[in-house]
This record gives structure tokens, C-alpha cells and sequence, in this order.
């Protein structure tokens, strides 16, 4: 697979992007991660540009990643919450983001809890719009530290058995890891209770099983999930000690593991259910790698986004060059967030 420049206007899904535009955010990665490990951990790629953060859901990695890759890029950088947005006096999720949009912006991140919601602001504003993660839809930066924690440690993704283990049904970052990870050549299997599992489990193109065993048997990568209480998981949840139980990674389980087995998990992690604390800071994990990672991926996210020239290409690492946009929508109809 050859990198693709990557020269869209949003960043909004793992799914509509092609292998080797993913495989070039990875590359530019590279580029931005030699900067956080430099004494001085600051360029002015960004000087001049404002993003916004504005986040309708509790955050801690996401949001603080976001505001350190801006603020590492020399941008401005504006967070905001529903709770201290016009949001709570009735203002509609629109009206928010285009008078954030008219002071100026130009990249607004933003966290919602309605599938949907960034593409139909990347419909409606004309800066440009991360997705830090949409209801049960996507996550697709989350993918994109995902993928490069793996490709870092297993340097190819062809032939590749990854296997992630828990609240699928709900986890926006289970289907853009999955699509990710399919577009690169690797092979998934999605494991958990019987109910946790998605509907359209069967299209998604990965193996499904509902024993643990099965999916750590085998696998080079193991990815848990959090249950996702807050989007309707808790009806299904058979309660902290069953699950643990039944579907928690401990270091018994991984008994049968490949010795480089990679453990990886998005975060927050519910230590004693969804994984042993001993399995979390053992030598299989790379859980702080993901967020170190993190950081990076989103520099060079907010760069190639507010980085560009109207009449330049892409940038090739590890030259900071800027780019031209061409806007990729996507048709996806929220109609509650128009009201």
C-alpha cells in the first residue's frame, strides 16, 4: 500500500478514508511525535490559528490531548462544554457552532453524544471539523493512535490477528478500529456477551465470538473495551463481578497468549473488570503508549486540517509543508440536531 495525501476540508471517519490516506496520518505522525520529545516541546507550524474544543461529553484523554497538540502547534486553542455552553439556555447544537465559527475558527473538535453530529456540522460550517467521537458511531482519532501504537510495535498490519473484547454494540472506537484495521490488511475478531454485540456484527467483516478464550488464542493484538454504562449498555450488563468473570483479561487467561502479544485499551480502563490491574501495568500492555501517542496523531491531524495553503500540496514528513482541502461530506442526517 502506497500513502495517499490527505487533503479533506473534515476528519470524520475512519470508514470514508482510503488505506493510504491512513497510512499517511500515520507517517505524518512520525514528524509530529519528534517534537514532544524534544527539550522544548514547541513549533509555530500553527501560530495565528484558533481551534476549538467543544465537548458535550466527559473527556479526559481526548480533550487534553487536543489542547496539547494545538498548544504544541503554537495554536490558540478555546475548550468548551455543554455545560458552560449556550447549549443549556436552548441553543441548538448549529447556532452553537456557527457563532464559534464566526469568531474566526479555524478547526472546531467536537464530542457528541448523537451519532451523526460532526458530519452535520462538517455539512454546515465552513472551517474545518474533527470528530473526537459521535454517539455509537465513530472515533476515528482514537483509531488513528490505535493503529499507530500497532504498526510502532508490529510494523505490518498483513496478516495481523487483532482482537477486541468487550462492549462492541456501543463503542464508537471498536468500529473505527475495526474499519482501520481491515482497510490495512489485519484480521479482527470481535468478542463479549451475546447482547453486547452489534446488531450489524455479521457486515462488519470481523469474526465474532462470545468466548475470551477464542479471541486471546492466537491474537498479536488484544484491544479491551469499557462498558459503555451511559449508552444504553447497563440494560444488557450482567454486573462488574460477572463480567469480570466471564470476559476480563487477567493474567491467568493470557496463559495461552503469544509472548508478543500487545494489550491495548482506549481509556478509562475499570480496573478488576474489564482487565486485572497486574494485566494493565504488565509487560503485555502499551495502554500509555496509546495516550503518548495520542498527543502526536493530533498534531498532525490539526495541522494538515488549519496547516494549508489554498494552492499547495500535501506535506510529506518530515517537512512541515502545508496543503490544499477538498471537502469529503458525508450524507448523514441528524434531524434532531437541526432543531
Amino acid at each position: 500500500m502506497t500513502p495517499e495525501p490527505f487533503r479533506r476540508k473534515d476528519l470524520l471517519s475512519i470508514r470514508e478514508l482510503s488505506a493510504g490516506e491512513i497510512l499517511f496520518l500515520l507517517d505524518q505522525t512520525d514528524s509530529f511525535r519528534e517534537v514532544n520529545e524534544r527539550d522544548i516541546k514547541k513549533v509555530p507550524a500553527l501560530r495565528g490559528k484558533t481551534v476549538v474544543n467543544l465537548f458535550f461529553e466527559a473527556s479526559t484523554r481526548t480533550r487534553a490531548s487536543f489542547e496539547i497538540a494545538g498548544k504544541r502547534l503554537s495554536a490558540d486553542v478555546i475548550n468548551l462544554s455543554a455545560t458552560t455552553s449556550s447549549t443549556q439556555k436552548g441553543e441548538t447544537l448549529r447556532d452553537t457552532a456557527r457563532n464559534i465559527e464566526a469568531m474566526a475558527t479555524d478547526v472546531l473538535v467536537v464530542r457528541h453524544s448523537a451519532s451523526g453530529a460532526a458530519h452535520y456540522l462538517g455539512r454546515e460550517l465552513r472551517c474545518s471539523v474533527v470528530n473526537a467521537g459521535d454517539g455509537c458511531h465513530e472515533h476515528p482519532t482514537q483509531a488513528l493512535l490505535d493503529l499507530y501504537t500497532i504498526r510502532e510495535h508490529k510494523k505490518d498490519f498483513q496478516g495481523l490477528n487483532v482482537s477486541i473484547v468487550g462492549d462492541i454494540a456501543h463503542s464508537r472506537v471498536a468500529r473505527s478500529d475495526i474499519a482501520g484495521l481491515l482497510k490495512l490488511g489485519a484480521s479482527v475478531t470481535i468478542c463479549g456477551p451475546s447482547p453486547m454485540l452489534p446488531a450489524e456484527a455479521g457486515c462488519l467483516g470481523a469474526r465474532v465470538t462470545t468466548r475470551v478464550e477464542e479471541a486471546i488464542e492466537g491474537a498479536d493484538v488484544l484491544i479491551a473495551l469499557r462498558i459503555q454504562l451511559e449508552r444504553g449498555a447497563g440494560a444488557n450488563f450482567p454486573g462488574n463481578r460477572e463480567y469480570a468473570t466471564t470476559y476480563g483479561i487477567t493474567r491467568k487467561r493470557l496463559k495461552s497468549a503469544k509472548r508478543e502479544l500487545l494489550i491495548m485499551h482506549p481509556g478509562p480502563i475499570n480496573r478488576g473488570v474489564e482487565m486485572s490491574p497486574d494485566v494493565a501495568d504488565g509487560p503485555f500492555s502499551v495502554i500509555l503508549e496509546q495516550v503518548e501517542y495520542g498527543v502526536a496523531s493530533r498534531m498532525a491531524i490539526l495541522y494538515l486540517l488549519a496547516g494549508r495553503k489554498a494552492d499547495e500540496p500535501a506535506p510529506s514528513p518530515p517537512r512541515l509543508e502545508e496543503q490544499a482541502p477538498e471537502p469529503a461530506p458525508l450524507r448523514r442526517t441528524e434531524d434532531a440536531l437541526a432543531r
